[in-house]
């Protein structure tokens, strides 16, 4: 099954569609019951997992050496790193987004560049927004090596509520800037790891929308006005 070309036609993750065919279930049983109350709860719930699962269509043309957000949310810590934690190589610029339940889950590439290394770690489900969480957590760390040779590093961490990392990427892959590679269900958090020469267009506390907002740049390039 190819993910990427049906979550390129559908209005929702292929992975939300259980949860919302059952939530319509659901909610039919106690509206033919003449359970109203109980029904509207229902629907209600299950148009919040729609609204969770939302896919939205989104293009950007980056400008030269631009790398992307790969999350939407609110950018929760930006570090400079001696080790990269591991993750990276030497000295790393972390920069950490945290994703609400209202936030779409989807995430993206941040830089067109080929897949060199994918690694998959099950974990514990600490608060998403806590520290210990990229170290304890369920996570998926992917390691993309960009046309010009740099890497680039980002970590999907499950959070409290969520139970699963979905990745539809495989080592080898070519990606373009900005495509769908994944989600983590019910609240999470989501790592990037950059080159600490890096020129950085976000702080603390700012919001980012996947494949949408420039997060930095490679080098020392500031961005145009």
């Amino acid at each position: 099954m190819d993910h990427k070309n049906i979550h390129n036609k559908l209005p929702v993750a292929w992975e939300g569609l259980p949860f919302i065919i059952i939530g319509i279930g659901l909610t039919s049983i106690p509206l033919v019951l003449d359970w109203e109350l109980l029904s509207i709860f229902l629907a209600i719930l299950t148009l919040l997992t729609i609204y969770f699962f939302r896919d939205p269509e989104r293009s950007y043309v980056a400008p030269e050496k631009a790398i992307l957000t790969p999350a939407d949310g609110k950018v929760l810590s930006i570090d400079r790193l001696d080790n990269g934690d591991n993750h990276f190589e030497g000295k790393a610029i972390r920069i950490s987004i945290f994703m609400s339940l209202f936030d779409a889950h989807i995430n993206r590439i941040p830089m067109r560049g080929r897949v060199a290394h994918l690694s998959y770690h099950p974990g514990t489900f600490f608060l998403a927004h806590r520290d210990k969480a990229s170290l304890y957590n369920e996570r998926n760390i992917v390691t993309l090596e960009t046309d010009n040779r740099k890497k680039i590093v980002f970590v999907q961490i499950a959070g409290l509520i969520a139970r699963r990392v979905v990745c539809w990427v495989k080592k080898g892959d070519y990606v373009e800037t900005g495509q769908r590679f994944g989600l983590i269900r019910f609240g999470s958090r989501l790592e990037l790891y950059l080159p600490p020469d890096s020129t950085l267009t976000v702080r603390k506390g700012g919001k980012v929308r996947a494949g949408q907002t420039v997060i930095g740049y490679l080098g020392e390039i500031k961005e145009e006005k």
